[in-house]
């Protein structure tokens, strides 16, 4: 274990250093408590052994290459894995094609706690290669005018159209989402990274990178996490917006706390999620440790819930994140019937949108977040991505929710500096 001189600093620099690798990963709790695993931040560069895939037989694949590389491994699901747990498809149009699942062994791996850096992976002497890093780092290249794929008057009508197929039965709720897009887009992605991590940080933060695509991410959510043998998942459904007073800042967030609206959005993903802890559960072993809770963030407060199950020892665990995918937050209820339904009214392709990252021990502990709040870059196309959304209940306001959407993208419009096309 060695002290770095400074954690900001130090982190700056090992961000700078694994970008110089076609492959790297950074997973960032950004000091909350209760974040991944042990540690404050780890590091994760350059390809020991790689594993790339699309839908058809991706988690049979990744419970195979887990059990040929019994150390640590970092990965993520695409949203589109859905088409391989259930009889769905992804036909709307993609300028990010992403892999469905791509998962890596890394040769360099770097934890950081309690103001020491350890070396879990390569040689010792990394640290001091990693010290000798400048910690300056590019500045934006060009103002980013970032595009709508969706008009205020077609998410509109989409939301409405929505609530008929609630009104008629079809479902209760539905995670509907829009892209914000720029074409011709130059960033520095270390930089705009550090920036976002800086306006928003968040305890499921990451910086993920897979040779000529970019995953830039401060989300706040946790899809699911295993420790020995308990599960977790932590579902958000609530949002409200932070305000510079504090007292006006206590009223919102008890408000929202207080919000049946946003409790009745919440407690039916918190059903979907323990029906789908379930399949993976000792038989009785699924409970809500926290429901409604309260989390505050940079821009909002959210509203999360906490459900927790022991693993059943004869389900593998990757089998467990198969049953729990996609995550009941960004699809609805009924799951499938909302999927379906995400593919008619959604005009983008989600992919690595909605999906998930995150790393697995050699033990067969794991966490995995939620990939919302973030950017997404192709380089060589130079197309960059980010898309927003809501739950849809009957209840809800179409411009209420579309007022929701540019809150959730406020800090990475702020992060881009450009202007949104209108």
């Amino acid at each position: 274990m060695k002290t770095p001189p400074n954690i900001s600093d130090f982190k700056q620099k090992a961000l700078n250093w694994i970008n110089q690798f076609e492959v790297c990963c950074f997973l960032d709790s950004n000091n909350y408590k209760d974040a991944y695993s042990a540690y404050d931040f780890i590091v994760a560069a350059d390809v020991a052994h790689e594993l790339k895939c699309n839908t058809k037989n991706a988690f049979n694949e990744l419970k195979s290459f887990n059990a040929l590389h019994q150390q640590w491994i970092f990965g993520f699901f695409s949203y589109d894995l859905k088409n391989e747990t259930e009889d769905l498809q992804s036909n709307n149009p993609d300028g990010l094609n992403f892999p469905d699942l791509y998962f890596f062994v890394p040769k360099y791996l770097l934890a950081f706690r309690n103001g020491k850096a350890e070396v879990l992976l390569g040689d010792p002497s990394i640290l001091n290669e990693i010290e000798s890093w400048s910690t300056e780092d590019k500045k934006q290249l060009n103002p980013i005018q970032i595009s709508r794929r969706l008009s205020r008057d077609q998410y509109i009508h989409k939301v409405e159209a929505l609530r008929d197929h609630i009104r008629r039965g079809d479902i209760y709720e539905i995670n509907f989402c829009q892209e914000f897009f720029a074409e011709n887009a130059e960033i520095d992605p270390v930089h705009t990274f550090g920036q976002l991590n800086e306006v928003s940080p968040t305890p499921f933060a990451g910086y993920f990178k897979v040779y000529n695509q970019y995953i830039l991410s401060a989300t706040p959510e946790r899809f699911l996490c295993k420790r020995g043998s308990k599960l977790i998942s932590q579902p958000i459904k609530g949002t409200a917006k932070r305000s510079i007073d504090p007292k006006e800042d206590e009223a919102i967030k008890l408000q929202l706390r207080n919000d049946i609206k946003e409790q009745a959005e919440n407690v039916m993903i918190v059903d979907l999620v323990r029906h789908d802890l379930t399949k993976s559960a000792v038989k009785g072993s699924v409970k809500v440790e926290e429901l409604f809770g309260i989390y505050s963030f940079p821009q909002v407060h959210q509203m999360i819930s906490t459900i927790s199950c022991e693993l059943n020892p004869e389900i593998p665990f990757i089998d467990a994140i198969k049953n729990a995918f996609p995550m009941g937050s960004m699809t609805g209820a009924p799951k499938v019937k909302a999927m379906k339904l995400i593919e008619e009214y959604e005009v983008t392709r989600r992919g690595i949108y909605s999906g998930s990252f995150g790393c697995i021990s050699p033990d067969g502990d794991f966490d995995f977040n939620v990939v919302i709040r973030s950017i997404l870059y192709h380089s060589e196309a130079q197309y960059l991505s980010f898309q927003v959304g809501g739950a849809i209940t009957y209840q809800s306001n179409a411009n209420a929710e579309y007022e929701e959407c540019l809150l959730k993208a406020s800090a990475i419009l702020k992060v881009l500096g450009g202007s949104l096309v209108h």
